[in-house]
């Protein structure tokens, strides 16, 4: 795997782990509404904590992945033939 293949599969796998992980831990009160401002808005995303096991998590996956190619145990060509 290239260096420019393995940036593109950790950028993808990093935005689709920070996508399934943004719905989590999201706190909505829904007394302390701002006219104007979305009812379903929450106080305190917690993005920085978000990010951080986004990145994490993505090491983890992408080094699986990563060693399953180099190893030739996630071969398409395998596959194929």
């Amino acid at each position: 795997m290239s260096i420019t293949g393995s940036v593109v599969i950790f950028v993808i796998i990093w935005w689709i782990v920070f996508f399934s992980l943004l719905p989590l831990d999201v706190n909505r009160e829904k007394n302390n509404k701002i006219e104007g401002e979305d009812p379903g808005s929450p106080e305190n995303p917690k993005i920085l904590k978000k990010f951080v096991y986004t990145t994490i998590f993505s090491l983890l996956l992408f080094s699986i992945i990563y060693y399953l190619v180099h190893y030739n145990y996630l071969n398409l060509r395998n596959f194929l033939m």
